[in-house]
């Protein structure tokens, strides 16, 4: 089909080529060969009379205007996926859909957990992917990598539509047989202790806890950095470390493993769980679907 004489099937190839920024790579995303994919970069350039992607050095770079082509092209190629997936009566226990899920480790076993379980029962063709609440995830969300972000309030695209989850609390875990910690925890004892905190991604991000320890000056001993939440409670087993933990998933931990859960001994702030998707699937049932699932679950966790 063409469009102001442009194929528009070479949207999909473009998209492909301003995004992985290599022919070899297009090529492979779009199961198309190496020859073909020039041929398809030859089109478009004649038609945008512009090179789009020109070698620097060793690699390929955007042109001008190829940069500014890379988003509109990707909210382009989203919406029709949208406009196309909706069906006019949804079934859900025959519904064939794959959705990918930005969460961290933490409502792993808070959310997908029973949501699986959900899944398994009402809707068995429906299969998700989980991916790892890492750096940036309102681009994910944006680019289209992702079709829901679960995330703190703090991380939140302004140009997208969330719902809260559920607001949480924090709470300090210790083995059962620490030394330092007794019925209680106080400020004094807190302060004495090594602790085990978490940072997020590649650029090693400060949690919700700790960037509020950072901004209300509380200087702690931190022995252990580690890079994922469910991990601090089995390095506190065994030793006097203290870790900083949402409560849900402290009580949780403290299923399996020997820990004690105390209240923490300074104010902390709220965190507000959310989930967003971006703005072409507000109306898709079968995603719609999946929201009020997780709202429902989070509603009873």
């Amino acid at each position: 089909m063409r469009f102001n004489r442009l194929d528009l099937n070479l949207l999909v190839a473009l998209d492909a080529l301003l995004d992985e920024k290599k022919t070899t790579a297009a090529a492979q995303r779009l199961n198309v060969s190496q020859s073909a994919i020039s041929g398809m970069l030859a089109r478009l350039r004649v038609y945008f009379e512009d090179e789009l992607l020109v070698q620097v050095g060793r690699k390929l770079e955007l042109t001008p205007l190829g940069r500014d082509l890379a988003d509109p092209v990707r909210q382009l190629l989203l919406q029709i996926q949208a406009t196309v997936s909706i069906r006019p009566a949804l079934s859900i226990a025959t519904e064939r859909r794959h959705f990918r899920i930005t969460v961290s480790d933490y409502a792993v076993p808070i959310l997908i957990g029973p949501l699986v379980q959900r899944l398994q029962t009402l809707a068995p063709f429906i299969t998700i992917e989980l991916r790892p609440q890492i750096d940036n995830t309102g681009y994910s969300l944006r680019r289209g990598d992702t079709e829901l972000s679960i995330v703190p309030d703090t991380y939140l695209d302004l140009e997208h539509p969330h719902a809260l989850l559920f607001q949480e609390t924090y709470s300090c875990v210790v083995w059962e047989g620490n030394t330092e910690v007794g019925d209680s925890l106080d400020l004094a004892t807190f302060l004495r202790c090594a602790h085990v905190a978490t940072h997020m991604g590649r650029t090693a991000e400060p949690t919700v806890a700790e960037r509020h320890y950072e901004t209300s000056n509380t200087v702690r001993r931190v022995s252990i950095i580690t890079h994922d939440f469910t991990s601090m409670a089995p390095m506190v087993v065994g030793t006097n470390l203290i870790a900083t933990m949402q409560t849900r998933l402290a009580h949780d931990s403290a299923r399996r493993f020997p820990i004690r859960v105390l209240p923490a001994p300074m104010d902390m702030p709220t965190l507000r769980l959310c989930m967003q998707w971006h703005n072409f699937q507000t109306n898709d049932p079968a995603h719609a679907w999946l929201r009020q699932q997780l709202i429902d679950i989070a509603q009873d966790c």
